[in-house]
Parts: structure tokens; C-alpha cells; sequence
């Protein structure tokens, strides 16, 4: 399978260490298999970081069969999916024990949902129910760098103008 990495800098062999925390699968490398929301990120990464030359580039690895991990997948963005999102944002490690998490991406208008139900401002029906007029995309965490060292091929990279 082919997946995408949107950053700043062309990343032939990614490393799991350089991940931020509370992010909605856990400190991880985040891939996607959808181009254009690799560009996204890119392009987002790029205009908040302009010291490093404001380059927007999306990386392209091939992954093998991940059936020898421990992997975790989210069909949708249901009940399970939010309460994992939500626990993973709060500091909370269910992401524990997994090597990939694979799920929809809780993006800045689905985060809007999210962050109701995190304040109480909405319950979770209404959460869910919102969500539905938003596009999803996946994403997929990599929690341990066994996997990016065995699975992951890098395969290129390329601008984002």
C-alpha cells in the first residue's frame, strides 16, 4: 500500500521518536494514503514553520502487509473512535500496546465536533451526528519504529506549489 507524509523536509527513513503527544492516536509517524491530504498537510507545516525556506513536501513510502504488528482499526468515526480520540488528546494511553493505529483523521472541522464533546457542550449522539457533513480522510499512526524499520520503503518525495 501506498502512503503519504506531508512536512517540511524530504524523510527517507522516518523515526517515531520525533512525534508530538496528545495527538489523536498517540505520539507516532502519521501517514495517510489520500495524496491530497498529505499536500494539506504540507502545505499547513510550511506556512507555520517559514524559517525553514517554507518548502511544502510530501513524502511517498510502499508499506508491506502489516499482519505480523499489533494493529488497531477504526472502520469509522464512531463511539469507540471518538472515545479513543478524546482519551489520546487528554494525556490518556490507550494507544498502548499497539504498533498502528489506522482510523479517520479528527481534522481541524471534525476536532470542532470532537472539542464539543470534550467541553459537554454537545453529547456524544450530537457529536456523531455532526460529524457525518465532513469529509473523512484516514490516517494511520506508527507507534513503533520496528515497523517503519521492516515495513516502511520510502519511494520518493515531492513539492507541494
Amino acid at each position: 500500500m501506498k502512503v503519504y507524509h506531508g512536512t517540511i523536509l524530504e524523510i527517507e527513513h522516518p523515526e517515531v521518536e520525533y512525534s508530538r503527544s496528545n495527538l489523536d492516536f498517540g505520539p507516532g509517524f502519521y501517514v495517510t494514503t489520500y495524496k491530497d491530504q498529505a499536500e494539506k498537510w504540507a502545505v499547513r507545516k510550511s506556512l507555520r514553520q517559514p524559517e525553514n525556506s517554507g518548502k511544502a513536501i510530501v513524502n511517498e513510502y510502499e508499506v508491506d502487509d502489516l499482519g505480523g504488528y499489533s494493529v488497531k482499526r477504526f472502520a469509522d468515526a464512531d463511539s469507540e473512535w471518538l472515545h479513543f480520540v478524546c482519551d489520546s488528546r487528554n494525556g490518556i494511553e490507550v494507544y498502548k500496546g499497539y504498533d498502528v493505529i489506522i482510523g479517520n483523521v479528527a481534522d481541524d472541522e471534525v476536532m470542532k465536533c470532537v472539542r464539543m464533546y470534550m467541553r459537554g457542550i454537545w453529547d456524544e449522539k450530537r457529536t456523531l451526528a455532526e460529524m457525518v457533513y465532513y469529509k473523512q480522510n484516514d490516517q494511520m499512526a506508527v507507534l513503533n519504529q520496528k515497523v517503519i524499520d521492516e515495513a516502511f520503503h520510502f519511494v520518493g518525495s515531492y513539492e507541494v506549489k
